[in-house]
């Protein structure tokens, strides 16, 4: 597991670079407030949006997710601490103002980029902004 790859996986990288080819502008793997050692994959802290790109195998893909046969048992109980993790961050985002989105890994990175693009655009027409606007 070590060698798996947490962050700038190709959906990532793919949703980033249509993000930034449209103008906008975001940071990335931020750390969650107030939650040690998990980041948000996309960021826009101005309108408190965090976008998570969950990969299938790891997060629980209702239509890709596999299970392993071999430690079978150890891996289902894993990938049920990932499922949880991934609602309990989720729930505290919520509770601290942020709009979450979510995708899998599977889905077409313009959609993705698509309904983002559109929430941020959403939140900063209602003047939901967090900062104060400079400019």
């Amino acid at each position: 597991m070590s060698r798996q790859g947490s962050r700038d996986t190709a959906p990532e990288v793919a949703v980033r670079k249509l993000l930034h080819a449209s103008g906008m502008r975001y940071r990335v793997n931020v750390p969650v407030p107030g939650m040690p050692r998990r980041t948000i994959d996309i960021a826009f802290p101005k309108v408190k949006i965090a976008v998570f790109l969950d990969g299938c195998f790891w997060h629980g893909c209702p239509e890709h997710a596999t299970h392993p046969r071999a430690n079978a048992e150890w891996w289902r109980a894993k990938l049920d601490k990932n499922t949880a993790r991934d609602l309990e961050t989720t729930e505290h985002l919520a509770a601290e103002g942020w709009t979450v989105l979510r995708f899998w890994e599977h889905e077409v990175p313009d959609d993705v980029a698509s309904t983002v693009r559109a929430k941020v655009f959403s939140l900063r027409s209602r003047g939901d902004l967090h900062e104060p606007h400079q400019g």
